[in-house]
């Protein structure tokens, strides 16, 4: 009997598949697990198996057609065979969760259908029955991985992994063995060592007020102010030795965060237009220079304010830099102590990230990313040297601040960083 070959689903979501390579022609023969064609679908390009063992009687698609679910591509059989019952079946009355293979009695030509149906894994294709002609004078199949049922799909993973299929239990439709089979399986002879097999969670918790504050000020501020980024390397050879000089005999450490508020503050003072913020109709340009910096919380991310900043001495910044972190950590920061900014520092140096690019927080018209202190080999004075560099990433509003205004502030902040005696004495 002549059985149709038919495009099935072979993805959970696909309608409709594309013919990238067609393997067949009349007069072929074709055993049971051969390729007959490699169809694109919305997820990958798939293998498409015969079922049946038997000769090419007729091509019905062609390299390149885009077939729906159920279209015919081939009738295979015995030579001489009528398959002119399954050239005039259509696909139109039956149901398109499934998918036919008709089989037509050469004797009677009387049509027998025999239905198929999916396979309920989440990514394997249409589970078919295989049916084999009652009498065929082609020889066996001799490879026992050809007479084992399973997928495409399945067939296509044991490939690319070396696995035996022979060796592996299907727990599919009637023994066949799917992708979640193989899942399980380790390549070998005897394909009997379990892999690991992780399980899947997720769990769901709640949005703190602090994390709805935070998503809710940086979007309006990411989709409100046009944001543009300024990055400039400093060479911080000059920072690292005087701090290491202060530290020796200061009864209190200071960081280089706070050599950065320190010399941001004094290149405010001398850049003012940097300074301010957008308010629609006007824009404030600030006399006083309040710094924000931003502190790590358990939930989120909070912003304490060190107001003055310019007229404070780095020994002044460090210690009140920590209390008002240890009070932001410890949720004990009152928001007097978080409000006011004029510009906001975000340094993630300690972390190792060397550059990044920060959302300005309003209602700041920039706000300013630290990298890492890096070593790297530098031209100085016409030979290479090892130099300490950090970059800087300045985050600007294009509505405030522009291009030219920003380098300015940033060229500033480098000479004072470069030269620091001037901010640190």
């Amino acid at each position: 009997m002549a059985e149709a070959i038919r495009l099935g689903r072979m993805t959970d979501t696909m309608e409709e598949g594309f013919l990238a390579e067609l393997t067949i022609k009349s007069g072929d023969k074709i055993k049971s697990g051969d390729t007959v064609a490699e169809v694109e679908t919305d997820k990958a390009t798939l293998p498409l198996e015969s079922y049946f063992t038997g000769i090419i009687l007729h091509v019905a698609a062609k390299k390149g057609d885009t077939l729906k679910i159920g279209d015919l591509i081939a009738v295979v059989g015995k030579e001489g065979e009528d398959f002119s019952a399954l050239l005039k079946q259509t696909i139109g009355d039956r149901p398109q969760t499934t998918v036919e293979t008709a089989a037509v009695n050469s004797g009677s030509k009387k049509e027998n259908a025999k239905t198929q149906t999916i396979d309920n894994s989440p990514q394997i294709t249409v589970e078919e029955v295989a049916v084999q002609p009652e009498t065929s004078n082609l020889q066996t199949e001799t490879n026992s991985d050809s007479r084992v049922k399973a997928s495409p799909l399945a067939r296509m993973i044991a490939k690319e992994k070396g696995i035996e299929l022979s060796n592996v239990k299907g727990t599919g439709e009637e023994g066949r063995i799917t992708k979640r089979d193989l899942e399980t399986v380790s390549p070998g002879k005897k394909n009997l060592a379990p892999a690991f097999v992780g399980k899947e969670n997720s769990r769901d918790v709640r949005v703190s007020q602090m994390r709805k504050t935070i998503a809710k000020r940086l979007t309006e501020s990411k989709n409100g102010a046009p944001h543009f980024y300024l990055t400039m390397d400093i060479n911080m050879d000059n920072a690292v030795s005087i701090r290491t000089q202060l530290n020796n005999f200061l009864p209190s450490k200071i960081s280089f965060n706070d050599i950065v508020i320190k010399a941001v503050a004094v290149a405010l003072r001398q850049n003012p237009n940097v300074n301010c913020s957008w308010l629609g109709d006007t824009i404030r340009y600030h006399d006083h220079i309040h710094i924000g910096m931003a502190v790590a919380v358990e939930d989120g991310l909070l912003v304490p304010v060190i107001k003055f900043a310019d007229g404070k001495t780095v020994q002044q910044i460090s210690a009140e830099a920590k209390l008002l972190a240890e009070k932001a950590i410890a949720k004990k920061i009152l928001p007097p102590e978080m409000e006011g900014n004029t510009f906001t520092i975000s340094n993630l140096g300690m972390f190792g990230i060397e550059e990044f690019t920060a959302i300005i927080n309003p209602p700041d018209s920039c706000i300013l990313a630290i990298g890492a202190i890096r070593q790297e080999p530098s031209a100085v004075n016409g030979e290479i040297k090892i130099a300490s560099k950090m970059k800087v990433t300045l985050s600007c509003d294009h509505r405030v601040v522009d291009g030219a205004t920003g380098a300015k502030f940033l060229q500033s902040l480098k000479n004072s960083l470069e030269n620091a005696v001037s901010i640190l004495l």
